[in-house]
């Protein structure tokens, strides 16, 4: 009788033992996923060239600011190489097509209605293109990002929002140039 309760114990030990290692292995092969790498990047398509983009709205300096996003986002990231036309492989080029303020959230106050919250709406055509005349990587992708502010207390500024829709486009930007190679 006792030999069967250890038996049990001995068995439910080495379930405990399996399972753990399982886990283990599920976890560190999620590591592995994300790296810094650039080893999937189409070497001919390395060296890119990143013009200021074309403003299409009425907003003034909005392609200023997300040209510079995407030119430090590409040099933080380190997978491809921004150069100066001369030196360069590839053109990731495009315009800003959309910038729109909108009321995101109202309050009634007193029988009348207040804008407690605002939403920038940002909109970008982009092509990266092969400068040697191959085919285009991407070609009038069209990107959006978004960012709140807050007015009254604990108010945020229309330039926070702007940021946080450039980080969004960032991203979007990122993704598709690293991640589809």
């Amino acid at each position: 009788m006792n030999l069967r309760k250890v038996e049990r114990r001995r068995c439910g030990a080495s379930i405990a033992v399996v399972a753990g290692l399982v886990g283990l292995v599920a976890l560190a092969g999620g590591c592995g996923v994300y790296s810094t790498s650039s080893g999937r990047v189409d070497e001919s398509l390395r060296w890119v060239n990143v013009p200021y983009l074309e403003n299409a709205t009425a907003e003034p300096n909005i392609e200023i600011e997300l040209t510079e996003a995407i030119i430090t986002a590409l040099q933080d990231d380190n997978t491809l190489r921004v150069v100066g036309l001369e030196g360069a492989r590839t053109e990731l080029a495009g315009r800003v097509v959309g910038y729109k303020l909108r009321e995101a959230f109202t309050s009634a106050t007193g029988g009348n209605m207040q804008v407690d919250e605002y939403q920038v709406q940002i909109s970008v055509e982009l092509t990266m293109r092969r400068l040697d005349g191959g085919e285009n990587v991407f070609t009038r992708k069209r990107l959006n990002g978004s960012g709140n502010f807050i007015l009254g207390d604990g108010a945020t500024s229309e330039l926070t929002a702007r940021s946080e829709a450039a980080a969004e486009i960032v991203r979007e930007v990122l993704g598709l140039i690293v991640e589809d190679w």
